[in-house]
């Protein structure tokens, strides 16, 4: 029996008209449509995005939990027991359809699940399909470019280290800062001390339903959603 292919759908940035025709034939194509699910079950958001498309009476549905915690030792079993699951698909003979928001190869939940998925059963085809990323939703959202020309753009998962976030704005003609949630009070502060409060945009679950554009004057002290970032354009 030939083997399945594990494919990388993403699926956008919340829009699900935002989702591009290779992404939406998949999607009707694969017999299994595998998605990420939290602990408590309910849908992740890449499932909320594509389920306009899924008819899940006529697929079957694999939930994986992909739990957010340091723990290694849960981790390694929890990843393990998804990389099984969808195996067991793909030896059956069947195609299976991993959903994530934005794209696959970009800061994904996916990428981790190619790799193991490639060490444990490297002859498993694997295939990504590109998706409209939250820094292309936002520059669109926004209106602003990212980069023209010669400009540079950065892309940078936000933390705490106040030099390195500081460097990243005065290096580059624009930077998009993900993960920004955790840390907006610090960014803040670089930008005033830069006098660059003005050229910032924070966005929240942009293009979808639940999509948030913050005024900075709003931001001190916010408790922002993990699905955030933030627009610095010199």
């Amino acid at each position: 029996m030939n083997k399945g292919t594990l494919y990388g759908i993403g699926v956008g940035p919340g829009d699900p008209e935002l989702i591009t025709l290779k992404a939406f034939r998949t999607l009707q194509e694969c017999p299994v449509i595998a998605y990420p699910k939290k602990m408590r079950g309910s849908k992740s958001y890449a499932y909320k995005i594509a389920e306009v498309f899924i008819r899940p009476e006529e697929k079957e549905m694999l939930g994986l939990i992909f739990p957010m915690t340091k723990d290694e030792e849960v981790l390694k079993r929890e990843w393990n027991k998804a990389v099984d699951e969808i195996y067991g698909k793909i030896a059956n003979g069947k195609d299976v359809a991993f959903v994530t928001e934005g794209d696959p190869l970009l800061y994904s939940t996916f990428i981790h699940l190619m790799k193991l998925m490639s060490e444990k059963y490297p002859d498993v085809k694997i295939q990504a399909v590109p998706g409209i990323s939250s820094i292309n939703g936002a520059a669109s959202c926004l209106n602003i470019p990212l980069a023209d020309g010669d400009e540079q753009v950065a892309i940078i998962p936000a933390n705490d280290d106040v030099d390195k976030m500081r460097k990243a704005i005065e290096t580059h003609d624009a930077v998009v800062f993900i993960k920004v949630a955790k840390v907006i009070d610090l960014m803040l502060e670089i930008l005033r001390d830069l006098g660059l409060e003005n050229k910032a945009h924070v966005v929240t679950k942009v293009t979808s339903e639940e999509e948030i554009i913050w005024s900075i004057d709003e931001l001190d002290g916010a408790d922002l959603n993990y699905l955030t970032l933030m627009v610095v354009r010199k």
